[in-house]
């Protein structure tokens, strides 16, 4: 039942998601907020609404392995599966990318997170910290799309804009979203604490795998699109901005509602995990080598090792 439930909230999660990113982009889009900016800070918030909440929840719920492993696990699958499974698929072309500043500051981002772990406890100016970088790599963003008009006209319509759209179903989107995320977030966070209990697993576990795994489904999907359009640039750009926005934005908030205490397997094992999956990406991204079916089995296999070490 426990799974069942698990289930359900993770269902529940990403629909509720998807309902919200779609309701409030085409809100700021009526009422005159710029394209470019709905972009960049609309789309990337509403699609990590569901990591922010189950972090929220996890700490209020006395369970802040779960938060903390939730993102730290996001950012380790995104990597090692987002990236293997669609690289293992059809191959990535990733000599054709230019994510390279992208790359550089999501591994400053990743530094500057594990220095902080290494105080014992994410706690309010911790958070602050986080976000103000979070605010800094947004506004550089957008002054870099803004100077590049090819890059504004790429993003010129936003995920989910739809012009058509009337008021009812823009304000129905917006209730099923802020409804159902909260619900699922309950349903999972409770569901994976029970799961950890009945197994004799801790919650930082099934943070960094049931849980990490299940809010990593997005990405794997629009990665894997991506990569059947042998468009590897959206491929590595999801990636990379979702990792950062897990270490920056979820973790900076959840610092704010309560402290995080960081586990002694983060700073053991966990952390430099997520450090080396990031960095298996370096000669792909700075030497544009192209990631085929044998880089994608590597890379599969090696998180599915991950998680036989995690719950062994």
């Amino acid at each position: 039942m426990d799974f069942l439930l698990a289930g359900l909230g993770l269902a529940i999660l990403l629909l509720a998601g998807d309902a919200l990113v779609k309701g409030a982009v085409n809100l700021s889009l009526r009422i005159g907020v710029p394209a470019l900016l709905v972009s960049l800070t609309v789309v990337a918030f509403g699609t990590s609404a569901p990591e922010l909440l189950i972090a929220i929840k996890a700490v209020l719920a006395g369970a802040p392995g779960i938060a903390l492993g939730n993102v730290v696990g996001s950012n380790t699958a995104n990597v090692l599966l987002v990236l293997g499974i669609p690289a293992l698929i059809s191959g990535l072309q990733t000599s054709h990318s230019h994510v390279r500043g992208s790359y550089a500051v999501m591994m400053g981002v990743s530094l500057l997170f594990i220095a902080l772990a290494f105080t014992g406890t994410f706690v309010f100016w911790h958070g602050l910290v986080l976000l103000a970088a979070l605010a800094t790599i947004l506004t550089l963003q957008f002054r870099e799309a803004k100077a590049h008009r090819a890059a504004a006209r790429a993003l010129e319509e936003p995920e989910g804009a739809d012009p058509s759209l009337p008021w009812w179903r823009i304000s129905l989107l917006l209730v099923l979203g802020l409804v159902g995320l909260p619900l699922g977030a309950d349903l999972l966070v409770d569901s994976g604490v029970s799961i950890a209990r009945r197994f004799g697993l801790s919650e930082t576990v099934i943070g960094l795998t049931l849980i990490a795994l299940g809010t990593s489904l997005p990405e794997l999907a629009t990665t894997v699109a991506a990569a059947i359009r042998r468009n590897a640039d959206v491929a590595l750009g999801n990636v990379l901005g979702s990792n950062m926005f897990n270490l920056a934005g979820i973790m900076g908030v959840t610092a704010l509602v309560a402290p995080v205490p960081v586990d002694r397997s983060f700073l053991t094992v966990d952390l430099w995990v997520m450090l080396a999956s990031s960095l298996v990406l370096l000669p792909f991204v700075i030497r544009r080598f192209d990631m085929g079916r044998p880089v994608g089995l590597v890379l599969t296999v090696l998180y599915g090792v991950y998680v036989a070490f995690l719950l062994i």
